[in-house]
């Protein structure tokens, strides 16, 4: 009996053990697919140069910005 029960503990870790690292293995798998879709979709919404075009254009308009309140503030004193 003692025999029975000690094979019916082994291989109950052990399936335990196998459906464990099954489905550890699947959700790294999707992991992976995931970083893929985030890092793909990146890619496609906003390329680097429009982005640094776009920050361009908005520090160009900052400048000018910047310049007509300096001239308000110089000629209000």
């Amino acid at each position: 009996m003692l025999e029975a029960g000690v094979a019916l503990a082994v291989a109950t870790v052990t399936g335990v053990a196998a459906l464990s690292n099954r489905l550890h293995n699947r959700m790294s798998e999707l992991d992976k697919r995931l970083d893929r879709v985030e890092i793909r979709i990146a890619e496609q919404y906003v390329s680097k140069t429009d982005l640094n075009e776009m920050l361009e254009r908005f520090e160009r308009h900052m400048i000018r910005i910047e310049n007509k309140l300096d001239k308000i503030s110089l000629t209000s004193y």
